[in-house]
């Protein structure tokens, strides 16, 4: 008799809201854009954990063929005064209609057609209340929403 492969489990434990300024355009060539965008703030909501993003961490993105590489590396101030390092990778691709729409200043959902906004989040604390940060895979789902990048974070069970 074998048994079935577990099958993952997503929890939901937070979101992050994160306010950024204008990106910047670093280069590069070819087929390939490099930018910059800066974190200047936001704010982290949910069952698992609340508090703040703080200012001063920023977004890098690579953008080859219609698809952008990200890496974002910030900070968050628990409620409790607690400080995580989070380091943020993932990819974000969209048809030109929801570019053109999100530009105008749309709000996208995460699970529109056409919108692939997806993140693995990745957390540092000497905290022991929010080790558990530190010790899971997490997944996050993303999306632009009234002028911030918000993630909805899940812990992969």
């Amino acid at each position: 008799m074998t048994n079935a492969p577990m099958q993952p489990r997503l929890e939901f434990v937070f979101e992050i809201r994160a306010t950024v300024d204008p990106d910047l355009h670093i280069g590069r060539g070819g087929d390939e854009r490099l930018s910059f965008t800066p974190i200047s703030g936001g704010s982290v909501a949910g069952p698992r954990l609340n508090g703040e993003v703080l200012a001063g961490g920023g977004d890098w993105a690579v953008e080859r063929s219609g698809t952008a590489q990200l890496e974002a590396r910030y900070l968050v101030r628990a409620g409790d005064g607690a400080v995580i390092d989070i380091l943020n990778r993932g990819y974000f691709r969209a048809t030109p209609d929801i570019l053109r729409r999100m530009d105008a200043g749309e709000d996208v959902p995460e699970d529109e057609p056409g919108l692939y906004f997806r993140t693995a989040p990745v957390f540092q604390t000497d905290a022991p209340q929010h080790r558990w940060l530190a010790e899971h895979q997490f997944v996050g789902l993303a999306r632009d929403e009234d002028g911030q990048v918000c993630i909805r974070v899940f812990l992969l069970a």
